[in-house]
């Protein structure tokens, strides 16, 4: 396996696991009935997930 190969590998699992943090994240908003953090554009903004 080449050094590329490795590096795309290694990619591939950390996008894996930060979809999972942020499925937990929402889950977790959720079941405490509280507002999501985010920004768009230049703004921050609180929303509440659906």
């Amino acid at each position: 396996m080449t050094t590329k190969d490795k590096q795309i590998e290694l990619k591939d699992k950390i996008l894996i696991g930060l979809e999972k943090v942020y499925e937990r994240l929402i889950e977790f908003k959720k079941a405490k009935n509280s507002k999501l953090v985010i920004i768009r554009g230049d703004k921050i903004v609180k929303i509440k997930p659906e």
